[in-house]
């Protein structure tokens, strides 16, 4: 197992990376935080989305919010294929997959939502992303930063198909 999983020390000819996919990758440098970097991942798309929420209309923050969803998807599938390259395997400082999946996450949430809905929008991602139930673990299997990408991508589906569903029919 490669020992960078791990450990956020950096491993040897790492310091090669290029300064641009490594930025993207661990989502500007959050993935370098020394505990939880996924969390850390998604709490940087909540603190640029957060403008959004308070100033933008409900249509622009689900308009802006999807185009940087797919922006970023594309993006960040680059830099954790160049991650893989330098760190091994799904390095756990790449964490531009978990500020993706809490943006799918936040799609619902907008102005005229309540405040916790954030709060719960990055509670049932990261449970989502953490335990891969419903199908999110076969999601791993494909190859390079596809496979990176695509568990967050459905945990993101699902927590907010789950708060879509809670202001439908209890808000």
């Amino acid at each position: 197992m490669n020992k960078y999983r791990k450990s956020t020390q950096l491993p040897e000819g790492a310091e090669k990376f290029p300064l641009l996919p490594k930025l993207l990758a661990t989502s500007f440098g959050a993935g370098f935080l020394p505990v939880a970097p996924g969390t850390w991942g998604a709490i940087v798309a909540i603190i640029l989305w957060l403008p959004l929420y308070i100033w933008a209309s409900p249509a622009t923050t689900v308009i802006v919010t999807a185009i940087a969803t797919v922006v970023y998807c594309a993006a960040g599938t680059w830099a954790s294929n160049e991650s893989e390259k330098y760190w091994g395997k799904d390095p756990v400082v790449a964490c531009a997959d978990e500020t993706v999946g809490q943006w799918i996450s936040l799609l619902p949430v907008t102005g005229l939502c309540p405040w916790w809905e954030i709060l719960l929008s990055l509670a049932l991602f990261r449970y989502f992303d953490i335990f891969k139930p419903l199908g999110i673990r076969s999601m791993e299997r494909f190859p390079g930063g596809w496979g990176m990408m695509a568990d967050d991508i459905l945990a993101g589906i699902y927590s907010a198909l789950i708060i879509l569903a809670l202001n439908l029919f209890v808000l």
